[in-house]
Order: structure tokens, then C-alpha cells, then sequence
């Protein structure tokens, strides 16, 4: 059956009554808790990976934590426009322009450019998406032990090196997370390893209490220890203007449908490599306006095009991240290695025989997305003024009620104390963490993809005798290794140019910095 086809029977499956209202919660939840700033999407689905337990099928719930993920998209653009205050970092560039947007009294203009903006670059990307997912996936069947090997250091390379302000932070961060993946049994040997002795430990620490410990218990901790529990100041709404259509001028809207186009041709190529998410593209479309668009004038005083480039960007990232997370297994963000954590409840291994696994799972959720986008844009403008009130929410009524759903959603799966515990000892770490600005997305990673590297690796071994030249005498491995070299050394690239020509690199970074502002 042609893609065309298999996406017509993926509709069939989305518009059941179950599937639909599964979508809409989806959707609902992740425009609140994209409104909540510090909660985002990972932290959220994360804190329902316990609910799949009691799931009979797999597909409502990645209906569920598709919407989850594009609603905590657009809700981030809500907080960014009316409060200053990105609840992602993906939604920083937004955040720049579209509260001077709100301040000159064009709210519902930047909030309707961000709608739909999301809209137009979600259909865009999702159409790329069912058009390269399955070749992509037929390609990867001819995939060697060496090819996964290499893709997967390539994977946590350039996330590790692309996401924080510091390398050698994101380093560490990424040894600890393989380290914690390889507690528990040796898979060949049977021998433990750093279990200090517990039994407890011999199966390994369980992705759900790991991911739940870093982003739900360890992001409460650091936001109640910082204090930053009061509701911010929302720039109110101005009255709807005359004229136009969905809140926007003609004039705005002829400034707009170009930098949606460009976001998307920005967001979804990099989501597709492994570059840490929506963050690098959002920031290459906000640059890319504010030098090259008619509006650029009036970038840092409320440029619209600032506002619809970044948030085109910013979904159509989603989309691309699907790709190797389908294809491939590999998550490139750190909401994508929750979803992987979510595939292997059900027993499902993403990879090029998903497609041929699971077709009805796989098709269903590449549909939901058009499904739920078009819901977001139906649901969202006409209901703005709610999702402002939910901005004053108590923020300790709010992270009580996180470590709560955590605590018992911990419990219902295991049943067990220990396993809280562990996962109040985990949420201490991400709370150290955070406090000492190392990143938390590759912790996550090399814990997720560190016990698959190392099959690979032995796999690899294998194969060769024990020949560790057998990873640069195939092209493509050799190939793939000296990107994730080159990623290693991106960030060190500007400093070295800089040496070249005989300038201070500090001062070529206040010059840099100087010039954004």
C-alpha cells in the first residue's frame, strides 16, 4: 500500500469517538500546561507514563501524547507573548518580539500569527513526515551493527554538544545518564553491575522513575527553591479590532505567510537531525528575520515576523523529530526520549520494522497530528482569554499537585516504597543539576540509548573479531562518526576562527552578544 494509503486508513483509525476524545485531551492538556511556564511537554507526558499501564491498545496514547506536544507548543507562545516568560527554551525567540507585540497593544495579533503560524507549518511538516518516514525506514533495514553504533554517538553527541551553555557540562551530564543505564544484569554475562550489592537494582533503574525523578520531582524542587512561585504580570488583551480576519490586518497577514514558510523550511530539516529539538531552528529562523525580512526595522520594538518565523519553526521541529524516533529508534530531544520510554511499555521497539509491526500505530499517529493541529487553531483563539486566567493559578498550589500525581503515579506502577524513594533520590540529582546549569536532555538520552550503544558495540565487535577498525572500514559508519566529530567541535569553532584572525575570543562574544541585544 502507497503512504497516501496507509495515511487515509491512519485518518480511519484517528476519527473513531475514542481516538478523537483522546486527541482532545491531548490537546487540552498540553495548551495548559504550555501556559504553565517550567512544566513543558516531557515533564507532563512523563507524569502520564504510569496512565499507559492500563492502556489495552498503544494508539490512544500517543493520540494523547502527540496533542500533549503540539498543544505545549502553542501554550508556550501564550506565556512568552503575554508574560515574558518562555515555559520552553524553544519559545525564547518568541518571546522577544511577541511581548513588544503585546505591549503596543497587538496581542491577539501576535497570539494569532503563533496560532496559525503552528498550523501552517504542522500541515507542511506532517505531510514531509508521511512522505520520507517510510523510505527512511526501508533504508534503515540494510542498517549494519556499526551503522547504529555510529548513528546513536552521532545522536548523543550533538545533542550534548548543541543544548547548555557549556560542553564539558553536557559531557557529564551524559556519562552519568549511561552510567545509570547500564545499573542492573550484564545482558551477555549475567554478571550485576553497580548495584553495590542490591537486588533491587538488578533490573536496572526503570526509565519511567528516572524520567519522572529528573523532570517532574527535580524541576519542582529547583522552581520552590528559587521562589519563583508567583504569578507573573499578563499584559491584558485589547479589545478586537475592525477589519482583518482571525485578529490579523492584511498587512499583517501578507507579512507573516512568508516567515511561516521559511519557519518551516527551518524547523522540520532540523528536527530530523539530531540537533537537540526545536531550540537551534527557532533561533536560526528568529536570526535569519531579523536580517534578511522587509520588517527587520523594527525587530527588538515588536517585529511580527519575529513572532511567525520562530513558531513556525518551533512546530514543524515536531514533526522531524518523529522521523528518527520512527525510523530509527533514536530520540533527538529530550520529549522524544519520553515517548521512546512510552514505546517500550507497550513492548514496541521503534526502528525499521515498526512500519511493518505496528502500521496502525504508526499511520495513526502521523494523522493525529493533522487532527490535532486543526483542533488547536478551533479551540485556541476563541479561548484565549481562559488560558490567560489559568496564568494565575498559585504556582504552590500547582507544584504540590505535581509532586502528588508523581508520588502516586510512581506507586500505582510498582507498588512499592523503594521505587518513591529512588525517584526522590533521582529528582534531588535533577535539582542539583539544574542548580549547577548542567542539561538534563542528555542525562536522559544516554540512560534511554547508553544499554542499546553498548549491544550495538559488542554486536559490532563481533562481527569484526574484536577488530576495532571494522567502525571506519564501512563508509558510512566512517562517515557518520566524523559528523558526530565535527558536532563535538562546533561549539570550540567561533574561539578557534577568531584565534586565526588575531582577536580575543571573549571579545568577540561580548561583540556577539551585544549585537542581539
Amino acid at each position: 500500500m502507497s503512504s497516501f494509503g496507509d495515511l487515509l486508513g491512519g485518518f480511519a483509525t484517528v476519527l473513531s469517538p475514542e481516538n478523537l476524545l483522546f486527541a482532545i485531551i491531548g490537546v487540552t492538556l498540553g495548551t495548559l500546561v504550555g501556559v504553565l511556564p517550567g512544566i513543558g511537554p516531557a515533564v507532563t507526558i512523563a507524569l502520564l507514563l504510569p496512565v499507559t499501564y492500563g492502556f489495552e491498545s498503544p494508539i490512544p496514547a500517543f493520540i494523547m501524547f502527540a496533542g500533549i506536544y503540539y498543544g505545549a507548543m502553542y501554550g508556550g507562545s501564550t506565556t512568552s507573548i503575554l508574560l515574558n516568560t518562555p515555559g520552553e527554551s524553544a519559545s525564547v525567540a518568541t518571546a522577544i518580539e511577541g511581548h513588544e507585540m503585546a505591549k503596543r497593544g497587538n496581542a491577539r495579533a501576535a497570539l494569532a500569527t503563533a496560532a496559525i503560524g503552528s498550523f501552517v507549518a504542522a500541515v507542511i511538516s506532517t505531510v514531509l513526515l508521511a512522505l520520507v518516514a517510510k523510505p527512511i525506514g526501508h533504508l534503515a533495514v540494510s542498517f549494519r551493527a556499526t551503522d547504529y553504533f555510529a548513528l546513536m554517538v552521532l545522536a548523543l553527541v550533538t545533542v550534548t554538544a548543541l543544548v547548555g551553555s557549556s560542553l564539558v557540562r553536557g559531557l557529564i551530564s551524559l556519562l552519568l545518564g549511561i552510567t545509570v543505564g547500564f545499573i542492573g544484569l550484564d545482558a551477555i554475562s549475567g554478571q550485576p553491575r553497580f548495584t553495590f550489592g542490591t537486588p533491587t537494582l538488578f533490573n536496572g533503574i526503570d526509565e519511567v522513575l528516572l524520567i519522572i525523578g529528573l523532570f517532574a520531582i527535580g524541576e519542582t524542587l529547583y522552581v520552590l527553591s528559587r521562589g519563583l512561585t508567583r504569578p507573573g504580570q499578563v499584559t491584558p488583551l485589547e479589545p478586537p479590532q475592525q477589519g482583518g480576519f482571525m485578529w490579523l490586518s492584511r498587512e499583517q497577514w501578507r507579512r507573516s505567510w512568508g516567515p511561516w514558510l521559511r519557519g518551516a523550511g527551518f524547523g522540520f530539516p532540523f528536527g530530523v537531525l539530531p540537533s537537540g529539538g526545536a531550540e537551534l531552528p527557532t533561533f536560526l529562523s528568529y536570526s535569519y528575520e531579523k536580517h534578511r525580512s522587509r520588517g527587520r526595522a523594527e525587530f527588538g520594538k515588536g517585529a511580527i515576523e519575529g513572532v511567525a518565523g520562530p513558531e513556525a519553526a518551533n512546530n514543524a521541529s515536531f514533526s522531524g523529530v518523529l522521523v528518527p524516533l520512527l525510523t530509527l529508534g533514536l530520540p533527538t530531544s529530550a520529549t522524544a526520549a519520553v515517548m521512546l520510554a512510552a514505546f517500550k511499555i507497550f513492548n514496541l521497539q521503534p526502528g525499521p520494522q515498526l512500519f511493518d509491526d505496528a502500521p496502525d500505530l504508526v499511520w495513526a499517529l502521523i494523522a493525529s497530528l493533522f487532527v490535532g493541529n486543526v483542533m488547536l487553531l478551533a479551540l485556541n483563539l476563541p479561548l484565549i482569554r481562559v488560558w490567560v486566567k489559568v496564568l494565575q493559578i498559585p504556582r504552590p498550589v500547582l507544584y504540590a499537585g505535581i509532586l502528588v500525581f508523581a508520588t502516586l503515579g510512581i506507586y500505582s506502577v510498582s507498588g512499592t516504597v523503594t521505587d518513591i524513594l529512588i525517584a526522590y533520590a533521582i529528582g534531588v540529582v535533577g535539582f542539583l543539576m539544574r542548580q549547577l546549569d548542567f542539561p538534563i536532555a542528555p542525562t536522559i538520552l544516554g540512560a534511554i540509548l547508553g544499554p542499546e550503544l553498548e549491544n550495538q558495540f559488542r554486536r559490532a565487535l563481533s562481527v569484526g573479531n574484536g577488530d576495532l577498525s571494522v567502525f571506519v572500514t564501512r563508509p558510512l559508519s566512517l562517515a557518520i562518526l566524523l559528523l558526530a566529530l565535527l558536532a563535538l567541535l562546533l561549539p570550540y569553532t567561533p574561539a578557534l576562527v577568531a584565534r586565526l584572525r588575531g582577536k580575543d575570543p571573549e571579545d568577540v562574544r561580548k561583540l556577539a552578544f551585544a549585537d542581539e541585544d
